[in-house]
């Protein structure tokens, strides 16, 4: 892939932002570093410093410092634990060909190592099905629960990648919520960037240096139990920021039941006290064209089991 340090951008690559094609080539595992490495000027391209989201063109020439020359660490059988593997096993297969692999993530399962986790959802997928280049092509929260679109190579990651940047894939969730939207249907739009609050980092709604991020919102059902209100949504993003939809579904006063990041105290309580737990979001659909056949594809997951009895009235 690269020879005493130097990566060469070949054709599928062309045009990519320099960050993706390093991600891509040197794993998901490293991405922080790789970001570091590059606004400090440690990664050059053609010998000159380079942003982050600076494209690249087939032939440049990827300088890579020696943190990043050695391999993706490779999780061997043992080091990825029993309990992990068994929970991959279960997990229902939504699609699967030579170039994709589409899973129903279960909520609390981390789909990659890191931050605490030495393994996820998709270094058990490598080892059980022999898949070394697994790569993944979005993310889901620990919580959350769906629809989860992995690739098989490069070339493929690559045009998923592209996909997402120019919004051609189509994803809806569904929520369920606190309270009773007033307006039961219309668009969240808002600017988000990361913030310091008591008890840690979170986004925040920050309309100076914050990031453009837009939902369209549909109320499903509205429901009341033993005096609490809440109501489930369809959420369909336009941007794909951290927390986008819980941030600001927060922010309407109508936070995702179960967040206990983002919910007021009251609000779980109440949760809680109808038999609630765990977040309520899912995933629920993915519309996109194949990467490489380019066939309209439609990946739809079912909601978790225990989601039922706060979907039926009483």
């Amino acid at each position: 892939m690269h020879e005493n340090g130097i990566l060469t951008v070949d054709q599928n690559e062309d045009g990519s932002r320099l960050d993706r094609v390093l991600i891509r080539h040197l794993g998901t595992s490293r991405r922080s570093l790789i970001l570091r490495l590059i606004r400090k000027g440690n990664v050059r391209v053609n010998k000159k410093r380079m942003k982050p989201q600076s494209h690249v063109a087939c032939g440049d020439s990827i300088y890579l410092p020696a943190s990043l020359r050695e391999p993706e660490q490779q999780l061997d059988k043992t080091s990825v634990p029993t309990s992990l593997l068994r929970k991959a096993e279960a997990v229902h297969i939504l699609f699967e060909d030579e170039w994709l692999l589409a899973v129903n993530k279960p909520a609390g399962l981390v789909v990659h190592g890191g931050s605490g986790h030495d393994a996820g959802l998709i270094e058990a997928l490598k080892e059980q099905r022999g898949l070394s280049d697994l790569r993944l092509a979005h993310r889901l929260d620990r919580d959350t629960s769906g629809v989860l679109l992995m690739a098989k190579n490069l070339e493929a990651l690559r045009k998923l990648t592209e996909s997402f940047r120019q919004r051609d894939m189509q994803k809806t969730y569904f929520a369920l919520i606190a309270g009773h939207p007033f307006a039961h249907a219309g668009q969240m739009r808002s600017k988000l960037a990361k913030g310091i609050v008591r008890g840690g980092e979170r986004m925040v709604i920050d309309s100076e240096e914050g990031k453009e991020s837009v939902t369209d919102y549909q109320m499903m059902i509205e429901y009341e139990r033993n005096g609490f209100d809440y109501a489930m949504v369809a959420l369909k993003p336009h941007s794909g920021r951290t927390h986008q939809l819980r941030v600001q579904l927060q922010n309407e006063g109508h936070p995702i039941l179960g967040d206990g990041k983002y919910a007021e105290k009251i609000q779980l309580s109440a949760y809680k006290s109808i038999g609630g737990k765990g977040l309520m979001l899912h995933a629920w659909r993915l519309r996109f064209l194949h990467p490489i056949s380019g066939k309209s594809l439609e990946l739809k997951a079912s909601w978790p089991d225990s989601w039922n009895r706060l979907l039926c009235h009483n």
